[in-house]
């Protein structure tokens, strides 16, 4: 009897079912008292993963009265073998309280569960031990010791460790060297790899591989292909973890001749049945923007793998192509194929960088439907496709949710949501996100610096960059463009000269296009259009659209006609599909009453196949976000809408208003162009919100144009008469009204 249950416990085909029919045998034999087969059965219990930690240290106590070192070596040997780490550890602490002693062959199991679970308190009391014993000495021993204080992020207790052996392998050298190159520490980790050498260690695959990944983990793509070139003239051939390695250095250098090359050696070593390589071609080619080959790439894969669908998405994404990244995304879920959370946050990502904010939303929706949880990632990818169309209600529940979740202290959750709310119009609740946030980063302080720049609270801008500067915390290029657009809002061109002035002097920032555009705009918004221009003239490099955009918008404002054709002929090249540059420039000759210049541009415009960018409005009402289009008569409440709108104008024009017709451009009947003031999309938007709102609720619209004079006189009136704060987001900026007044000063 007692050889057969041996033999069945030994069996490595021994099933749960069996371990417990000799368990009962071995209780009813009253067999426990032999440790070599009380023994076995652990360890099968222990490989069937049928052991909690409270059943480990009762079943020690009770079953094992004279257990041996080989009783705990084969249990934690088996408790490592199927992953139950944690089991180990207690295993392993079981040993001294029963006076046994740990040998040189059961420490690295331990270390390394240790390494795993990254307990390090745990890890440096094996150490203690493995000194004391002396088998600190042994190179098993110390290399796994390296290699727990490496995945504990000690590189410097690891460092010790490695010094003190007296003989290193080409394991250790590599492990140390992938170390440092983890943790950033680029610097150490070349110079280990020279001693290396110098110590007659030739480097493996896994050396190589290990520096190849830090070099590209911390910016230096050059050194990182260069590093790659250096080990093919060695003679080393690349593995698919090499090739996975170099690649995403290779695109975020776009130098797609370097990456054919690599795809064609990955193609003669037939490494492209590594998921890992097939994800790092297709981030390559759509980091270098080539589509054609990319799509070849995905095509050719015999079994699409979650991985390349993830990477072969966000390379659609980063090239523009939302609607091919939507059908291959919907293609491959109606085929069943199950989609992580990286999957849908890249496809939501790809909405809401691309104009397809309700698509966004809606997703999100679907994810949630399909039992797929959101994680930090996912949250702020979706949370400005609300700023961008302004959905409040549903930014406000995507804030509960991540409150609910324990991911709003994420920075990054935060940081969205500060520019959310900004967006929304609700700059109190933008700041007071960024109040609550533990540990601001730069982007938050960014975030919250262009929420009032965008609000045109040029004070409370300059306010944030001084306390941000006493937090500590550097200001970047995107900081110097947040303070200067406040500064053109509101037109403090001393202050503006200021910021930029000290952008290279006390920052050593040098200015980009981004801050030359910002001080175009602050001068020739207040009139110094000469001055603006002479800027232009002086910039150490070409000028682009949004410099010379900037110059003859306000050539428009001005009625500049001459700086205002220097800028429209400058344009035309840079943007030949833009017609709001053509219209800019017939607006000016319109205003001049030029009609045969004016009737020129617009017979430009026609014969490049050119139309008006037509003016949309958006205003969410409960949880439903409406689009209103200018002049247009498809909504269900146009009809209620425009009577509202008469009476309106007729409460309004017995108070004193006239409609400013002069800024209707066309040459019609003063009537006429009353009658096309009325259909402006914005004012459809703020009487649509009347109607369908309580009284007293304010009410927020946003436009893709700039808001005209005389939308603005109405919409400012209509705050009066109806007592609501009513809140405009054009494409230049917000504009708060309420009683009549505006937040800007009627300066935009």
């Amino acid at each position: 009897m007692f050889h057969v249950l041996s033999q069945c416990l030994s069996s490595p085909t021994a099933t749960l079912s069996q371990a417990r029919q000799a368990h009962a045998l071995i209780l009813k034999l009253n067999l426990f008292s032999d440790t070599h087969l009380t023994t076995t059965l652990l360890s099968l219990y222990a490989n069937t993963h049928s052991l909690s930690t409270p059943q480990l240290s009762l079943t020690l106590s009770s079953h094992l009265p004279h257990p041996t070192l080989f009783s705990f070596s084969s249990l934690i040997q088996a408790f490592a073998r199927s992953s139950h780490f944690p089991h180990v550890l207690t295993a392993f602490s079981h040993l001294a309280p029963r006076g046994l002693v740990s040998d040189a062959f059961l420490l690295p199991t331990t270390i390394k569960s240790c390494a795993i679970l990254r307990a390090l308190n745990q890890g440096q009391q094996v150490h203690a031990f493995a000194l004391a014993s002396g088998f600190v000495s042994d190179s098993i021993v110390a290399s796994s010791l390296i290699q727990m204080y490496l995945k504990c992020d000690r590189i410097v207790d690891a460092r010790k460790m490695f010094d003190r052996m007296p003989e290193r392998d080409v394991v250790v050298w590599s492990a140390m060297i992938a170390g440092y190159s983890r943790l950033g520490l680029v610097d150490e980790a070349r110079g280990l790899f020279g001693e290396m050498r110098s110590c007659g260690v030739e480097p493996n695959l896994v050396t190589w591989n290990g520096l190849l990944v830090g070099l590209g983990n911390n910016g230096l793509y050059d050194e990182a292909v260069g590093m790659f070139r250096v080990m093919l003239l060695e003679g080393f051939l690349p593995d698919g973890s090499t090739v996975s390695c170099v690649l995403p250095s290779v695109g975020c250098l776009e130098d797609v001749v370097m990456g054919s090359q690599v795809h064609g050696y990955g193609i003669k070593q037939g490494l492209l049945c590594d998921k890992f390589v097939v994800s790092a071609m297709l981030d390559m080619y759509g980091k270098c923007g080539r589509v054609k080959e990319m799509s070849r790439v995905f095509d050719e894969v015999e079994e699409v793998e979650i991985g390349s669908l993830n990477a072969f998405l966000t390379g659609l994404s980063r090239n523009g192509m939302v609607d091919s990244a939507l059908e291959v995304f919907n293609r491959l879920k109606d085929q069943k194929m199950e989609l992580n959370v990286v999957t849908w946050t890249s496809v939501i990502a790809s909405c809401s960088q691309n104009g397809k904010d309700f698509e966004a939303l809606e997703l999100f929706r679907d994810m949630q439907a399909n039992g797929v949880e959101p994680n930090a990632v996912t949250i702020p990818s979706l949370i400005p496709a609300c700023g961008n169309i302004s959905a409040l209600t549903h930014g406000k529940e995507i804030h509960c949710f991540s409150l609910r979740k324990g991911i709003f202290d994420d920075v990054y959750v935060g940081s969205a949501l500060i520019d959310m709310y900004a967006k929304c119009g609700r700059i109190q609740l933008s700041r007071r996100c960024f109040d609550n946030m533990l540990a601001p980063n730069l982007v938050s302080w960014n975030a919250v610096m262009s929420g009032y720049a965008m609000h045109g609270k040029a004070k409370e801008t300059m306010e944030m960059f001084h306390m941000m500067q006493q937090s500590g915390q550097k200001p970047d290029s995107i900081t110097f463009t947040c303070v200067l657009s406040a500064c053109a809002q509101n037109g403090l061109t001393e202050e503006g000269w200021h910021y930029y002035n000290s952008m290279s002097k006390e920052h050593g920032i040098e200015p980009k296009m981004e801050h030359y555009a910002c001080m175009v705009t602050l001068l020739s918004r207040v009139g110094k259009l000469e001055e603006a221009y002479s800027i232009i003239k002086e910039m150490p490099f070409e000028p682009d659209a949004c410099v010379w955009g900037a110059l003859l918008s306000s050539c428009r404002v001005h009625n500049n006609l001459s700086l205002g054709e220097i800028a429209a002929e400058k344009l035309f090249p840079l943007e030949p599909a833009n017609p709001g540059n053509y219209v800019l420039l017939s607006n000016i000759y319109a205003s001049k009453g030029l009609w045969d210049e004016e009737n020129r541009i617009r017979e430009m415009m026609k014969s490049k196949g050119l139309r008006k960018n037509p003016g949309y409005s958006w205003i969410e009402v409960g949880h439903k976000v409406h689009m209103l289009l200018a002049s247009d008569q498809s909504h269900p409440q146009m009809k209620d809408i425009l009577e509202k709108l008469d009476k309106l104008n007729m409460e309004m024009k017995k108070s004193g208003y006239l409609p400013k017709t002069n800024f209707v451009l066309q040459d019609v009947e003063e009537q006429d162009k009353e009658q096309i003031l009325c259909g402006h999309s914005e004012k459809l938007a703020v009487v649509l919100g009347l109607l369908n709102t309580s009284p007293g609720q304010p009410l927020q619209v946003i436009k893709n144009l700039r808001i005209c004079n005389d939308c603005h006189a109405v919409i400012k009136a209509i705050s009066r008469l109806e007592g609501r704060e009513i809140y405009i987001r054009d494409t230049n900026r917000f504009h708060h009204m309420k009683d009549g007044v505006c937040s800007c000063g009627d300066f935009w």
